[in-house]
């Protein structure tokens, strides 16, 4: 496996290094991962020489988060067919890395259906060289999905809660980390706090890997933004108290039907908001629809090891390449854990889901079909998910 640690000395003042990023040094072509398991203590960049050190970083979540992750797919095939390696070993490798986030086998997908094409007419180079070019299309797509996406969304929130002071409460992180550009749930609040509609993000620390307390409170803090992080299970005592105006989340697959997997502990949230008929808003971009998944119950929920409960472990405490079951014991010895990485929301209990191709509300089965048909998306030709034409 070919990776390596550099360390970058920043300021709480400077800007964020970016998530993600391709290279081309004398050595050969790289990708460069910005290290969320690091984060907020230190910016370290994981540079991957090689697809066995990238699906290990997808497995141990140093890179993560949907769009990202389609992203960080796409180059993965590039950097495969760059580097000579087996390619088609390479896709598999990458599409089984995590199975429920639609937009990682997308990205593999795209990539390797142009790698495919260029490969039978010009060989290997050729197939490299539009690898990578797809890869690149991949990324600038979600940028612009993003910017779209942040301004539906803030039109969505001026008709559901006209005259501002938005105090909005999210749940893991739906940021610039997980995303080419400003992200999906975070980029609408973001885009809130700058038109001076914003008054409080409540930030769910989203146990138990903190993604909320320790990603999300991290990028509110360098924009400037009014937060506040809470234990996932004050959730309740929020909404009971009228604190809550609306609920923003991203998807990491989005069905047919409209039932929307996220980040376990989105569920109850969405019970919560409808129970307290505060508006429950799901943000993600089409490549994370997946339409041949029919429904919520098909979804493949990844179970993730029982350590991440048991222990409390933060990778930047103990050094590079901490690993589970080297954490601090919070269990009896033995005890049996439950980790599912998500869960599922079914489409009644979501008010609207934003996408960049505009709002699915209510959301319904032929709504999100048409929102997909009737975009500048098409249905992809190398599988599940969405392409742009």
């Amino acid at each position: 496996m070919g990776d390596q640690d550099e360390v970058s000395e920043r300021g709480a003042g400077a800007l964020t290094i970016p998530s993600l990023r391709w290279e081309e040094p004398p050595e050969g072509p790289v990708l460069v991962l910005l290290d969320q398991t690091r984060l907020p203590a230190e910016e370290v960049e994981l540079v991957c020489t090689d697809v066995p050190a990238l699906v290990q970083a997808i497995r141990t979540l140093a890179v993560r988060g949907a769009p990202l992750l389609g992203i960080a797919g796409a180059y993965g095939v590039a950097l495969a067919a760059a580097r000579g390696f087996d390619v088609e070993e390479a896709v598999e490798a990458l599409a089984q890395a995590r199975p429920t986030a639609v937009n990682l086998g997308y990205g593999v997908r795209r990539a390797a259906a142009a790698y495919r094409a260029a490969f039978a007419e010009g060989g290997a180079r050729a197939g490299a060289a539009a690898a990578l070019a797809e890869a690149r299309a991949v990324h600038a797509e979600d940028i612009e999905a993003s910017t779209r996406m942040a301004e539906h969304g803030l039109a969505l929130l001026g008709e559901l809660l006209p005259g501002g002071g938005h105090r909005i409460l999210t749940h893991c992180n739906t940021g610039a980390l997980v995303s080419g550009g400003e992200g999906t749930a975070l980029a609408v609040a973001l885009a809130a706090h700058q038109s001076g509609e914003l008054r409080r993000l409540w930030v769910d620390e989203t146990r138990p890997l903190l993604q909320g307390a320790r990603l999300t409170a991290y990028e509110a803090a360098r924009a400037g933004m009014a937060y506040t992080v809470l234990s996932d299970g004050a959730a309740g005592s929020l909404f009971a108290g009228g604190e809550v105006d609306a609920v923003l989340i991203g998807a990491d697959r989005i069905a047919a039907d409209g039932s929307v997997a996220n980040k376990v502990g989105s569920y109850p949230l969405a019970v919560l908001a409808r129970y307290h008929h505060v508006p429950f808003v799901v943000v993600a971009p089409i490549s994370t629809v997946d339409l041949e998944t029919e429904e919520g119950a098909d979804i493949e929920v990844e179970q993730r090891p029982g350590q991440e409960v048991t222990e409390f472990s933060l990778p930047f405490v103990q050094g590079p390449g901490a690993e589970a079951g080297t954490g601090i014991p919070v269990a009896p010895l033995g005890a049996q854990a439950y980790n599912p990485a998500f869960d599922v929301t079914p489409p009644e209990l979501v008010t609207a889901i934003v996408t960049e191709a505009g709002v699915v509300s209510p959301v319904s089965r032929d709504g999100l079909a048409e929102v997909c048909s009737t975009s500048r998306w098409s249905k992809s030709r190398s599988g599940n998910g969405m392409m742009a034409e």
